[in-house]
């Protein structure tokens, strides 16, 4: 009997069992863990063949060494269901080299070259890279052949898409009527950078645009008449110098001094230094200054002012407070937890284990990074934070401090919901700070009666808000910028000045140019900013009137009796709706010009790379502009 009818006489299953070649072979006996068969072909030669019950190999050798041919051939009923496999298996490998010659064709050396130079733009790559034998070969290995681009390919590439993204972006600056820049200037590798982003908002989306103009390196003494000249070619490079409606600065010395130095009027003091200050440009100097003639008014940084009322009047308020010893101690407490837990990776296990949320050391640089850290702390149960100090061996929080902690992360949560609103770029306009500050007072004083530490510093810092904030109050541009964002309008008003606030809006109105105010359009949806309405404080709101051929007057009523928050609704106040892109088209906050410098790895690709200036520049440029203007794709 073949193999194939051993079933039925007791034979234990063995890999034979599937096996298609088994009908070549007669079973005749186990012996352990072998069997032992009859070669069929080596008839009428007796010839017992010894193999495992779990492997063929030894028959499918003797198969191949003395019945190699036609002789030895699969069963045609239990190989057919393999011989389907090796034909799919053949039709995928078939598709595969397919696919092979397609991507082949497809991926040219052009093309390789643009994904290459995309890649060290976008990711602020090393040049070198492309010299490093790994890289050319991991290329030479994906495309088959094709080779890695060199640096003077590279360099040529740079220059040519730096062209195109000037003509672009000079284009579509050509279009716009009003623009706002931010400006500042940073410190790193022994050398001093200054960055300059320009921002506007689209006439027909209401969307903002945003680009940057330069990411020089400063030569020599940093000066105010260095910084004054830096601006000045700034915007004079790409022709914006009659459209720039401010320059966005900090409040460090360098910036104050540009605009000090220059200014026709200015009675500014360093302790009372606004956040907004209206100063005129326009100067009446001697020849060598006529360079400095088209200097922008300079406006101040919102999210700045507020990091100084934390840094320096929250911590002389608590300094000089009887809650100072308290709040040294459950500071230092704090700040053992987040050393232990940024250098010793015991530590952050620890407190992902225990909390199942990373802690982290706070930048000192930045307050609302430290008020978010702080917030986790406190999050911590009693038995929490007592198993975290155990395992950290570091003191733990005693009951008046964690209170002390936690009233204060309570009382400052809208100075941090503040700060993250100035620092967001796409939703904030020139018209957000007053609201923003009026409600922070506002939610400040609601907790200074409750309050059991921070009382006296509650009212420091309320008073600190109304110095350091002072110009902006009184000025217009801010007023107006206010007035004519839908979210406001004119709530924030005492009631008795509203009606002036009207007057002016409707002078201010009048003034825009008949062929500037387009056609109104049907009343649309209005959607509500949910987030935001839990900060900010808004009046009793009027049913608004049908939208319809008006005068100045009339439109300007109606938009103000209106309830709409949303900036579509802008659509149906033409001359409402200039006003808004002419006083919101400035940032409250130098944030743009801030992630500009701390894009990562960017301040120290010019020392890895070995570039000059012109070229550092040029690849952050590209690089930061890229959503705007993309990279050349030839």
């Amino acid at each position: 009997m073949d193999a194939s009818q051993n079933e039925s006489c007791g034979e234990t299953k063995s890999a034979m069992h599937t096996w298609r070649y088994r009908h070549h072979f007669t079973y005749k006996a186990d012996q352990g863990k072998n069997i032992i068969v009859q070669c069929n072909l080596c008839l009428p030669r007796v010839n017992l063949l010894s193999t495992s019950k779990t492997s063929t190999s030894n028959l499918k050798k003797h198969l191949d060494r003395t019945h190699l041919g036609c002789e030895a051939r699969p069963d045609a009923k239990r190989g057919r269901r393999r011989e389907e496999y090796n034909g799919e298996d053949s039709r995928q490998g078939q598709l595969k080299r397919l696919k092979a010659e397609i991507i082949s064709k497809c991926m040219n050396q052009a093309k390789i070259d643009q994904l290459i130079f995309n890649y060290i733009v976008e990711d602020c790559q090393s040049f070198h890279v492309l010299e490093q034998p790994g890289f050319q070969k991991l290329i030479a290995g994906l495309t088959e052949g094709l080779r890695s681009m060199d640096r003077i390919t590279l360099f040529a590439k740079v220059d040519l898409s730096f062209s195109k993204m000037r003509v672009e972006l000079m284009a579509k600056l050509a279009t716009v009527q009003y623009v706002c820049t931010t400006a500042d200037v940073w410190s790193a590798n022994n050398g001093s950078f200054f960055g300059m982003t320009c921002h506007w908002i689209d006439g027909d989306s209401l969307e903002r645009k945003s680009a940057a103009l330069g990411f020089a390196r400063l030569q020599g003494r940093l000066t105010h008449d260095s910084l004054a000249g830096k601006i000045h070619d700034m915007h004079s490079a790409y022709n914006v110098e009659s459209k720039v409606q401010t320059t966005v600065t900090d409040n460090a010395s360098p910036f104050v001094n540009v605009f000090k130095e220059f200014a026709v009027d200015s009675t500014d003091s360093d302790d009372d230094i606004g956040m907004f200050d209206n100063v005129s440009a326009v100067l009446e100097a001697e020849p060598e200054q006529d360079m400095l003639l088209f200097l922008p008014t300079v406006q101040r940084c919102a999210s700045h002012t507020l990091e100084q009322i934390v840094t320096e009047d929250f911590w002389q308020a608590v300094s000089q407070g009887p809650t100072c010893q308290l709040y040294y101690s459950a500071m230092s407490k704090v700040y053992s937890i987040w050393s232990k837990c940024h250098h010793l990776q015991v530590g952050m296990e620890a407190a992902e284990e225990i909390k199942k949320m990373p802690l982290f050391v706070p930048s000192v640089v930045r307050w609302n990074v430290e008020y978010s850290a702080l917030q986790k702390v406190v999050s911590l149960t009693e038995r929490e934070l007592t198993e975290l100090s155990a395992r950290l061996d570091v003191t733990r929080l005693q009951p008046e401090e964690m209170d002390f902690l936690k009233e204060y992360v309570t009382v400052f949560h809208p100075l941090a919901f503040a700060l993250e609103l100035f620092q967001a770029e796409q939703k904030c306009y020139l018209g957000l700070v007053i609201p923003t500050v009026l409600s922070l007072k506002n939610k400040l004083n609601e907790h200074k009666d409750a309050a059991k530490y921070f009382g006296d510093v509650i009212l420091a810092m309320v008073t600190a808000i109304n110095v350091r904030f002072r110009e902006l109050f009184s000025s217009s541009e801010a007023k107006f910028a206010t007035a004519t964002t839908p979210q406001f309008r004119l709530w924030w008003l005492a009631a008795s000045e509203r009606e002036e606030m009207c007057s002016q809006l409707a002078t201010m109105a009048s003034l825009v140019e008949p062929a500037d105010v387009a056609e109104t359009n049907p009343c649309r949806n209005v959607s509500t900013i949910e987030s935001e309405d839990d900060f900010f404080s808004y009046g009793s709101a009027k049913n608004s009137s049908h939208n319809q051929e008006r005068g100045v007057t009339e439109e300007i009523r109606s938009y103000v009796e209106g309830t709409g928050k949303s900036l579509e609704c802008l659509q149906d106040f033409p001359r409402v709706k200039q006003l808004f892109l002419k006083y919101n088209t400035t940032l409250p906050s130098t944030a743009p010009v801030q992630r500009l410098f701390s894009q990562k790895g960017n301040l120290v690709t010019l020392q890895r790379n070995f570039l000059t200036d012109d070229y550092f520049e040029r690849i952050q440029l590209l690089r930061y502009n890229s959503n705007l203007c993309p990279l050349l794709n030839e």
